[in-house]
């Protein structure tokens, strides 16, 4: 049985086509909401298709990198002339980039890393948060990192990318309060992912958790009952924490 509250919204999920980012998708079909899927990689859609459709859902595949900041506005024009509002965005998509000490960081890694795990937020911002304002409980989750505070030796770039999202995603959170658009950050930790197994090749992925673990706990922060904003749910420890109230 779908899920009342989230039956026929729409969604955005960023990095569908594997991952956290597949099977949240999958998870929200099976709840009934539309699930807008971005990814680059076609067969990974299309097989996240195929799977939708199998639990009597619906999506629309959008096959994007995410650094064509004009094709992220062109589907911002493209969700209004077909919906005329967006009711969640989850801004999953990033990349590790390598580990290496700073001095040693090629330049063209650099800026990806940025371009991709900030700058591409903040362009789905910038064209999707007029969508998320005229939705009655508009919701945006960005997926973060415990590296954005624990900083750790060759973790450079990436940590300093997800400093800076946090950074975005709290001022964005800042300026929307007074609405009803709800915006916050969520901390997966370890999971069983083609990035975790770049950044630890010799760990056993079995020992840590699936993908599909982490989707109720962000499918909770896109319900409309969902009021908080501005906060980061870590998931290891189950708990809201750094948590700074909202000041304007």
């Amino acid at each position: 049985m779908t899920d009342t509250q989230l039956q026929g919204r729409v969604a955005v999920v960023t990095g569908a086509s594997r991952g956290i980012g597949y099977h949240l998708a999958k998870a929200l079909a099976a709840e009934g909401v539309h699930v807008i899927a971005l990814a680059r990689t076609v067969g990974g859609l299309e097989d996240l298709d195929d799977e939708i459709k199998g639990l009597g859902g619906s999506a629309t595949l959008v096959p994007l990198d995410l650094m064509d900041y004009d094709g992220i506005d062109r589907l911002g024009a493209a969700i209004f002339e077909r919906w005329g509002k967006l009711d969640m965005l989850v801004g999953n998509a990033g990349m590790l980039g390598g580990l290496s000490p700073l001095g040693h960081i090629d330049i063209k890694t650099f800026d990806k890393v940025m371009a991709l795990n900030v700058t591409a937020n903040w362009r789905l911002i910038r064209s999707l948060d007029p969508l998320l304002r005229q939705s009655d409980a508009g919701r945006a989750v960005f997926l973060t990192s415990s590296a954005a505070h624990k900083c750790k030796p060759f973790w450079g770039v990436y940590s300093a990318s997800k400093a800076a999202l946090e950074a975005l995603v709290r001022t964005y959170a800042a300026e929307t309060q007074s609405g009803t658009v709800r915006v916050n950050l969520l901390n997966p930790g370890a999971m069983r992912t083609a990035m975790r197994a770049k950044a630890m090749p010799g760990e056993d992925p079995d020992t840590l958790p699936h993908p599909s673990e982490v989707a109720p706990q962000i499918i909770a922060m896109l319900r409309p009952d969902f009021i908080d904003t501005g906060r980061l749910f870590d998931r290891p420890s189950g708990m809201f924490k750094d948590f700074v109230p909202l000041v304007v």
